[in-house]
């Protein structure tokens, strides 16, 4: 979501004489664009913010200027308290206010007075409205937020305060942007939203669409070969969505499904809205519709109140569902949210046990996945040179990296290639109509077909 975001702000700031740099030290217009999901990730922002100043006063020794911005989630939780903690800021501002940056530009100097501005209002409908008329940054692949905010309150997150309640966009106006985006020879979509699969957008006939009926919709626009999309939230994956898995070929085979704990008692505690048992028979629903499919998943280990059994009973879950890929944290208490106030928290020390042993049960599972690809023949689309001379890196369908010999004529390409080896996150290989005869492999459910 930060990316799009991110990407977005450049397209506003563009008509404006804006160009991206390389380099924050030489820019004119630094943006920390934050998350604050977990404490470790808001107190980067402030020793950044250290490296920043340190920065624009070496530009203003040399008779220059740089102007600094805080956005994103940490500056709608925190307003004017990054401004007291970091005097160096000039201006603040949410995730449903960056469509006004070149207003909030233009106030900071107006009249010869430099202002600090703080603008953390919630008006989703009015930033997507500015945004329909934006342009793109994207290349081979592009994000496209369908659908914002959250209603859940799970009593571990800031999200709902941060992003506000839950909204999607009209169809028309997400169907343009798709279009624009494949006009631009964007090959691969993926649909954010922090309940993407929530999504009800209100159609041309005053109906609204679901999820599942959005993705055929953009599956039908030319040029578009892949779709994917995150977040999603296991009690909204209704039948429609399941179904555009078997029907839809552009909507790729792999799905992240967050479950957070394989614990009821742990599972409740958070308000999650569904329990070990309802995860696994979606999963199931799931796998019979996608036979193929691969899963990814969020784990939060040390919940405030969690025991060692409900721990167990994670690991009992991780080891039914076998994950491609999953990713895994230890609790981090986020000021206001209810689990931050509840009894029982957990010390960091049996936190980072517990996070260690998942953590190599998960790793474990990733390598057997990756290993499960060797000798299967993949369509890659490929997105950028890679690191080694002469080779080019693309996404499987699975979303690993793939690296092969190739040229910078291949992005864009979607080519057939056999993969040869495997690492703990990437896929190498060769396009199949020069690869060995495949081997056989061994694949057990869950694993890519």
């Amino acid at each position: 979501m930060n990316v799009y975001d991110s990407e977005r702000m450049a397209d506003i700031l563009t008509p404006h004489g804006y160009s991206l740099s390389d380099r924050a030290d030489d820019a004119d217009l630094v943006i920390l664009n934050t998350c604050h999901i977990r404490e470790k990730a808001a107190e980067k922002v402030y020793s950044e913010l250290g490296r920043m100043r340190r920065a624009q006063q070496t530009r203003r020794d040399h008779g220059a200027d740089m102007t600094i911005a805080v956005a994103g989630c940490v500056a709608q939780a925190e307003g004017d308290e990054i401004i007291r903690r970091a005097p160096v800021v000039d201006m603040v501002f949410g995730p449903q206010t960056y469509h006004r940056l070149p207003e909030m530009l233009a106030r900071l100097d107006r009249d010869g007075a430099r202002r600090k501005i703080v603008e953390t209002d919630f008006p989703v409908e009015e930033k997507f409205d500015t945004l329909s008329a934006a342009g793109s940054h994207a290349g081979v692949t592009a994000f496209l937020t369908v659908q914002e905010g959250c209603d859940k309150f799970c009593t571990y997150c800031v999200v709902p305060y941060t992003r506000g309640a839950e909204f999607s966009r009209p169809v028309a106006d997400v169907l343009a942007e798709a279009r624009r985006l494949a006009a631009a020879g964007v090959r691969e979509i993926t649909l954010l939203g922090q309940n993407v699969n929530a999504y009800h957008g209100e159609a041309g006939d005053g109906g609204n669409w679901t999820l599942g009926r959005l993705i055929r919709e953009i599956a039908e626009i030319s040029g578009i070969a892949r779709i994917r999309y995150t977040t999603s939230y296991p009690s909204e994956m209704d039948h429609d969505l399941i179904s555009a898995h078997a029907e839809v070929p552009q909507l790729m085979p792999y799905l992240h499904l967050p479950v957070q704990s394989g614990s009821d008692r742990v599972l409740e505690a958070m308000n999650r809205r569904h329990s070990a048992a309802e995860y696994l028979a979606l999963v199931d629903k799931i796998r019979t519709a996608r036979p193929d499919i691969a899963l990814s998943s969020d784990f939060i280990v040390g919940f405030p109140g969690e025991n060692r059994r409900d721990f167990e009973a994670t690991l009992q879950l991780v080891e039914q569902v076998g994950f491609a890929q999953a990713y895994s944290f230890k609790y981090s208490a986020r000021p206001g949210t209810p689990a931050a106030a509840m009894p029982y928290q957990i010390e960091e020390a049996e936190k980072s046990d517990r996070l260690a042993v998942l953590q190599q049960l998960l790793t474990a599972q990733q390598r057997a996945f990756n290993a499960a690809c060797v000798g299967k023949d993949f369509d890659i689309l490929f997105e950028k040179p890679g690191r080694a001379a002469n080779q080019i890196v693309g996404r499987s369908p699975y979303l690993q990296p793939v690296h092969i010999e190739g040229t910078a004529e291949l992005i864009g390409d979607i080519t057939k290639v056999r993969i040869t080896a495997h690492g703990a996150n990437s896929l190498s290989g060769r396009p199949a109509d020069r690869a060995a005869p495949a081997h056989d492999v061994a694949i057990r459910a869950g694993t890519p077909a």
